[in-house]
């Protein structure tokens, strides 16, 4: 199979799909950089999780690179939210 990389720019995520390995590679939160692959398993734990605590007022802390908290108001969890279902529509 042909490597075909499909870049995506998302409102809170970066990053870079791979169809040939089907792996997302996260490049970017919000200004921060980083770098994370993800197989679709581990996007659609994420995406279920975001949406079952998607009107929670507060927002979320998500954590970079296991070490840096890093606040979303629910504006930006929304955000993240349309970002996600835009790399799983990606994945085959």
């Amino acid at each position: 199979m042909r490597s075909e990389i499909m870049f995506l720019q998302g409102t809170i995520i970066a990053g870079e799909f791979d169809s040939s390995t089907n792996e997302f590679s996260i490049q970017k939160v919000k200004d921060f950089d980083t770098e994370s692959v993800l197989k679709k398993n581990q996007i659609d734990t994420i995406y279920h999780y975001l949406k079952s605590h998607q009107h929670e007022d507060d927002g979320q802390i998500i954590t970079l690179n296991d070490q840096m908290p890093l606040r979303l108001s629910q504006i930006e969890m929304n955000q993240l939210i349309l970002d996600v279902e835009k790399v799983l529509s990606m994945y085959h």
